[in-house]
């Protein structure tokens, strides 16, 4: 079956990217920055993900997502971390935006994550992708990655790889 693609923005890339890499039926994550329609047209932080449906649904993406960055905080650092699902189409923006009220009602708080259409993307440097797995003893990784990691395989194993199940 072809993946499902969307976009996911709210960290650092290197952190968001770590995260779902980390997941069952992801097939790629590809990081970069992503930019929307104005007045979000301007490139933030965000990875590109591709999924297997029969895997992992988008409520699952959504709610790890939610759970691994300051998804209610309006912070002063969003332009640079916008807080958002990236939809490629209708359908994906439609069924994120239940998602997300859905998820809002079983909180019992708000999200500032935004349900944006996906317009352009831009990879980052080479040198920066799959961070995590050529940096996990480095500071960054075990001051900011790990401890998201750690929270997954605590709240989200279900939909942890295998291998990654014991950190």
């Amino acid at each position: 079956m072809t993946g499902h693609e969307a976009g996911f923005g709210g960290g650092c890339h290197w952190c968001t990217e770590a995260v779902f890499r980390s997941l069952c039926g992801v097939q790629t994550v590809r990081q970069g920055f992503i930019a929307s329609d104005p007045p979000q047209d301007s490139y933030s932080e965000a990875v590109v993900v591709t999924w297997d449906p029969d895997e992992i649904t988008l409520e699952d993406l959504i709610a790890v997502h939610l759970a691994t960055h300051a998804s209610t905080s309006a912070h002063k650092m969003r332009g640079k971390y916008r807080s958002a699902v990236y939809a490629q189409s209708d359908a994906i923006a439609d069924e994120a935006r239940q998602i997300l009220a859905r998820l809002e009602d079983e909180a019992g708080q708000s999200f500032v994550t935004a349900v944006l259409p996906f317009r352009t993307f831009k990879a980052s440097d080479p040198r920066f992708h799959d961070y995590y797995s050529r940096n996990r003893q480095g500071p960054f990784c075990e001051s900011y990655i790990e401890p998201k990691l750690a929270l997954l395989r605590k709240r989200f194993a279900r939909l942890q790889k295998a291998e990654l199940l014991n950190g």
